[in-house]
């Protein structure tokens, strides 16, 4: 009963900014399903979601950020596997909430106007955002810092989100399906009953993201940065 309302508000957000469906759903959905259930299931909801976005806004996408900054993610998605099977969870944690905390807490201090990052920084949000996509589906925060000091527009920065992830995810889903994820009893269809909720989210996220001033916008995605950054922080510990 809760799994519904859980993907509704995980959509309105990625409705809102392009990203968070995943580490806001992820860890309220592994409460009542197993996690290996819940990581391919979220995923296969971020790929319709991305996908609806995606087409409905495929000409306002940066194509040339996204150019600069996918090799890179690739790349840490490679080393992201490596990392799964050397280092302890505990650590891994640790790293990715306080990179991301302090990233989200420096975006939301800059005033606006102050000078966008150099593009030489997409190899490390790349890279370091590839590696937690391979480990727990939460590199979203991490290329949202880096597209966010790189593109001005908010309904630019969305629409390259939505394809960012639209693109990571088919090299995530054919991970899964090599691994026999995809494969669980009942897997498909409840991403089938559920995504009627993630629609809704869109829907209602995409008035809300229409509705609300750029500078707003941005000061929820940081929030929710530094949220999401502290309840990492918090489980590792």
């Amino acid at each position: 009963m809760l799994a519904p309302l859980i993907v509704l508000f995980g959509y309105v957000i990625f409705g809102m900014v392009g990203f968070g469906s995943t580490i806001t759903n992820a860890p309220l959905l592994a409460h009542f399903l197993p996690l290996r259930f819940v990581v391919p299931l979220t995923l296969l909801l971020d790929m319709f979601a991305a996908i609806t976005l995606g087409t409905r806004m495929r000409g306002q996408v940066d194509r040339g950020e996204l150019r600069r900054l996918l090799p890179y993610v690739l790349l840490g998605l490679v080393l992201g596997l490596v990392l799964l099977i050397r280092l302890p969870e505990r650590a891994l944690l640790l790293l990715l909430g306080g990179f991301v905390l302090y990233a989200g807490i420096s975006s939301l201090a800059r005033r606006p106007g102050t000078g966008s990052l150099h593009p030489g920084w997409a190899i490390p949000a790349g890279v370091v955002g590839g590696i937690f996509t391979a480990l727990y589906g939460t590199g979203g925060p991490i290329y949202t810092i880096y597209m966010s000091r790189r593109i001005a527009d908010i309904s630019m920065l969305r629409a390259t989100m939505a394809k960012l992830i639209l693109t990571v995810g088919f090299v995530r889903l054919a991970m899964f399906a090599a691994s026999g994820l995809l494969g669980q009893d009942h897997l498909l269809l409840a991403a089938a009953l559920l995504a009627p909720f993630a629609a809704l989210g869109l829907i209602l996220g995409n008035r809300l993201h229409h509705g609300l001033p750029p500078r707003r916008i941005l000061a929820f995605v940081y929030m929710l940065i530094i949220v999401n950054g502290a309840v990492l922080v918090v489980r590792a510990w």
